[in-house]
C-alpha cells in the first residue's frame, strides 16, 4: 500500500493508467488466446488440451518433457494412443469428468512414455463444455511421481529393516536372559559376564534404533525444541573431532580440522550441532577409502560461520544431488553401508531450525563436501547474505 509521501513515479504513473485501461476499457489480456497459451506453456505440469472428440489439440513442453513426444507428433491423436493411460480401458479418467460434469482431480495411475517405459503420475482431468452445456473439448494435467513412489517404496523397506533389527535384539536379549535364568547357577561368574555384556550392548543398539526414529519424528513434525546457548563451534568441532580419529586411524583415512582462525561465539544448541557434525564426519569417514582423507574445515563472512565437511571417496552423481537431504533416500551403493537414511534428513531440520543452510558439491570419483552455514549473533534473518558467503 502506498502512503501520503510514496506516491508512484511518472512512468509507474503511466504504467497503471495502461494496466486499468486495458482491464477495464479494453480487451482483457487472460482472454487473449496467445497469453493463455503462454500460460499453458509455462506450467511446470505437463496439460493436454483436447477436442471434443479427445483427439490433443494442445501439449505443452512439460507433456514432451514427461512422456517424450513432440507437440507436432501427438497432435491430432487420441488421448488415450498417446498416454496409453493404466485407466483407459476401466475406468478413464477424462470421460468420468465429462459424463459427471465435474472434475476429477489426484488420481494415480499409469502412463506409457514414447520408450515405451511405464511411469506413475498423478492425473487431473476436466470436461470444457460452451454456455448452452455441449461438450466443445477436455483437459488433463498430470505429474510424474516416479520420484515420490520410490521413496515410498524406500520407506516401506526401511521400516521392514527397523522391525527386523528391534526384533533381532529383543530375540538376542530374550535368549540370554532365559539361559541366565534357567540356567543360572551353572554359569560361572566368567559367562554370566559375558552374557550381561551381550544384553547390554544389543539394548544400546535397540535404543539408539527408537532415539533415531523419534527424534527424527520429532524434527519432521517442527517439534524440536532448541536450547539455545552461546556456543564455541571451535569447541564442539575439535570434540567431535577427535571423538573420530581412532576410527578413522583404525580404516587407515587421515582426519584433520583447519581453523586457523578462531570463530565467535553463536547463539546454538551445541547438543544438537554435535549431532550436525557426528553425522557428517561418519558419512565423511564410512565412504572414503584407506589412504585418504577428511577435511573438516572453518571460515567466517560478516554475518555467518561456515563449516565445511570434505572427503575424497567416491563422490555422487550429480542427478542425485537434490535428493540426498530427503529422509529414507539412500543412494546407489550405500545399501551395503546400512542405516535407514535419516541421518543427512536430520542434519537439515537441525540446521533449518537455526536458521541455517546445509548443502552438498560433490563429482562422481572426486569426493563430496557438507557445507553447512549458520548466522552469528545478531543475524538469524540473514539466511541469504549467508548463501553468497560460500567459497
Amino acid at each position: 500500500m502506498l502512503g501520503n509521501s510514496d506516491k508512484p513515479c511518472g512512468p509507474c504513473r503511466e504504467r497503471g493508467v495502461a494496466e486499468t485501461s486495458g482491464t477495464q476499457n479494453g480487451p482483457n489480456p487472460s482472454r487473449d488466446p496467445a497469453f493463455q497459451g503462454f500460460v499453458i506453456d509455462s506450467l511446470p505440469v505437463a496439460v493436454i488440451v483436447l477436442n471434443a472428440d479427445f483427439k490433443i489439440s494442445g501439449f505443452n513442453p512439460a507433456a514432451e518433457r514427461i512422456t517424450g513426444y513432440t507437440a507436432s507428433e501427438a497432435m491430432g491423436q487420441f488421448c488415450g494412443d498417446v498416454l496409453r493411460c493404466g485407466m483407459c480401458s476401466v475406468h478413464c479418467p477424462l470421460r468420468s469428468a465429462v459424463k459427471g460434469r465435474k472434475p476429477v482431480s489426484l488420481v494415480e495411475t499409469t502412463i506409457h512414455k514414447k520408450s515405451g517405459e511405464i511411469i506413475p503420475v498423478q492425473m487431473n482431468t476436466a470436461g470444457l463444455f460452451d454456455e448452452s452445456g455441449c461438450l466443445i473439448g477436455g483437459v488433463e494435467s498430470f505429474q510424474d511421481i516416479s520420484r515420490l513412489k520410490s521413496l515410498e517404496r524406500e520407506k516401506d523397506n526401511l521400516i521392514s529393516m527397523f522391525a527386523h533389527d528391534m526384533k533381532s535384539a529383543l530375540t538376542i536379549i530374550g535368549g540370554y536372559v532365559l539361559r541366565l535364568l534357567k540356567k543360572r547357577d551353572a554359569i560361572d561368574q566368567e559367562k554370566e559376564k559375558q552374557y550381561l555384556e551381550i544384553i547390554k550392548s544389543q539394548s544400546g543398539k535397540l535404543e539408539e534404533l527408537v532415539d533415531n526414529f523419534l527424534e527424527f519424528s520429532r524434527l519432521q513434525t517442527g517439534e524440536l525444541k532448541l536450547n539455545l546457548t552461546a556456543t564455541s563451534l571451535d569447541k564442539e568441532l575439535m570434540d567431535v573431532v577427535d571423538s573420530f580419529r581412532l576410527k578413522a586411524s583404525e580404516s587407515g583415512i587421515q582426519i584433520e580440522l583447519q581453523n586457523e582462525d578462531v570463530l565467535p561465539l553463536i547463539r546454538a544448541d551445541a547438543q544438537h550441532l554435535r549431532r550436525v557434525f557426528t553425522n557428517l564426519i561418519d558419512n565423511a569417514l564410512k565412504y572414503s577409502d584407506e589412504g585418504t582423507t577428511v577435511t573438516v574445515s572453518t571460515h567466517e563472512t560478516p554475518t555467518h560461520v561456515i563449516v565445511k565437511v570434505s572427503d575424497e571417496g567416491h563422490g555422487m552423481p550429480q542427478e542425485e544431488l537434490p535428493f540426498v537431504f530427503d529422509a529414507f533416500h539412500r543412494g546407489v551403493g550405500t545399501q551395503k553401508k546400512g542405516g535407514f537414511g535419516l541421518g543427512l534428513a536430520g542434519v537439515k531440520a537441525i540446521v533449518d531450525a537455526h536458521g541455517g543452510r546445509v548443502r552438498v558439491k560433490s563429482e562422481p570419483g572426486e569426493g563430496s563436501t557438507f557445507i553447512v552455514t549458520l548466522p552469528k549473533t545478531g543475524h538469524e534473518q540473514s539466511r541469504e547474505e549467508g548463501d553468497r558467503g560460500f567459497p
